[in-house]
């Protein structure tokens, strides 16, 4: 919708009513403004455009054609059609000044679309320029930060136009936190997301302390697609009990294209899945810790670095359905792992779910300060791991964890999440670190 001639800036556009669809923003004065080219930007931005009601100030004109209302300054001119427009009409007179509020669309005469509203009401006004608004409903985004363009209403300081409009919206809902999720950031935007993990584990008398920083960066050039990269960087310390020590470094990039293959929208909720290809370039810092630093197996000691291999594929698919206050989504992803430097752990089969909740506020009008409550769980298959070329036995692991969470939306393009994922279930051989316990804190910026 920002990409309308008429249309304002994103940060213009205010929400008044979320479950309505009610929001306010102010096109620029004098533009003329189209319901054709409204529902053509909606569409491409994943929004369904149903009906529309305008209220147009400007002066009555009659002519062989029949009655038309021209607007100034933006020097559009509507056509007035209905059945009972002359009954609406009564008592006016052509270069009247009126307000008139109807139905609004695009028709066409002969092959020159023009501006059409079926007049439900009008009001005589006093002459010269009148401030009037337009008015948006039920028109929420397609993703989280979906609502900068749910439910606008808009106005102009000068003649303009005031409408409702009416759709089928997407669901109004935030991403969860560790899970994948299927939906995609604002159409022609992105997000930031920062997090920062603190992960414990250990492996007989050797404990092992990670911090890990992480940055995804996130574009959608099209309603179905999204590119997104991630870049970590982390810290680890160790300590066997006789020797301790420490190290950080760059892990692995990975690059990703999510493609959005299904949606079905209802009203304050929705239902997509997506399918999203990673690719894990060999970026990160593999040299491990000497036997001398740590008294363990080499395969345990590569365990300590920032990376689990080399340039690994990811493939991933996700599915989410939202009505109401719940939220329930899950994803299935494979990693294939190739090795780097003579090792890598096994491939992966990932499993995860996520349960939402939105707690607050209980009357949940505007975007803005919801407070979800998040319940995720991962299961985890690593197949076998190599060593310089050779299966290392006792690599496997099968685990399974649950990460309770909360998610605040200080502002709608602003997030703040955290969550701490615990361990079930740890079936893991004696050549794996097992994991005690991953604190996620991190926030999220739309743009």
């Amino acid at each position: 919708m920002s990409r309308l001639d008429y249309a304002p800036k994103l940060k213009e556009i205010r929400i008044t009513d979320i479950k309505k669809g009610l929001g306010v923003f102010s096109p620029k004065p004098g533009k003329p403004v189209y319901f054709a080219a409204l529902k053509s930007a909606l569409k491409k931005a994943g929004y369904t455009l149903d009906s529309a009601e305008i209220t147009v100030s400007g002066t009555l004109v009659e002519n062989d054609t029949g009655w038309w209302l021209d607007v100034a300054p933006s020097g559009q001119r509507f056509r007035l059609d209905d059945k009972n427009l002359k009954q609406t009409l009564s008592g006016a007179a052509a270069d009247t000044s009126v307000e008139i509020v109807g139905n609004w669309r695009t028709g066409e005469e002969g092959s020159v679309a023009k501006e059409v509203v079926a007049p439900r009401s009008i009001k005589k006004l006093a002459a010269g320029p009148k401030v009037t608004a337009v008015s948006l409903n039920d028109a929420p985004q397609a993703n989280v930060p979906a609502f900068r363009f749910e439910r606008a209403s808009f106005a102009t300081p000068e003649r303009g136009h005031y409408s409702r409009a009416i759709f089928k919206p997407p669901s109004i809902r935030l991403a969860p936190i560790r899970v994948t999720s299927p939906g995609l950031t604002v159409y022609k935007g992105g997000a930031v997301t920062p997090r920062l993990y603190f992960i414990d584990q250990h492996l007989g008398s050797l404990d092992v302390s990670r911090q890990m920083f992480n940055l995804a960066v996130s574009y959608t050039p099209s309603p179905r697609v999204q590119l997104e990269v991630e870049v970590p960087v982390s810290r680890t310390s160790f300590d066997d009990g006789i020797n301790s020590g420490s190290g950080s470094g760059l892990g692995n990039v990975t690059l990703w294209t999510k493609y959005r293959f299904f949606r079905q929208v209802k009203t304050y909720g929705d239902r997509q899945a997506a399918v999203r290809f990673g690719l894990e370039v060999p970026t990160g810092k593999s040299d491990e810790p000497s036997p001398s630093r740590v008294t363990a197996p080499a395969f345990v000691r590569q365990q300590l670095t920032p990376i689990n291999g080399g340039l690994s594929p990811h493939i991933d698919v996700s599915f989410s359905q939202a009505g109401g206050r719940f939220i329930f989504g899950g994803n299935v992803e494979a990693i294939l792992r190739a090795e780097r430097g003579g090792f890598r752990m096994g491939h992966e089969l990932r499993l995860n779910t996520d349960l939402e909740y939105v707690l607050l506020p209980r009357k949940h009008d505007v975007p803005g300060g919801e407070l979800f409550l998040i319940l995720e769980t991962t299961f985890v298959h690593r197949a076998t791991g190599r060593l310089d070329g050779n299966a290392v036995l006792g690599s496997k692991s099968t685990e399974y964890y649950v990460a309770p969470g909360l998610q605040y939306a200080a502002h709608p393009q602003f997030v703040i999440e955290g969550s701490m994922q615990l361990p079930v279930v740890r079936n893991t051989a004696p050549l794996v670190l097992r994991n005690d316990r991953n604190i996620l804190l991190g926030v999220r910026y739309l743009f």
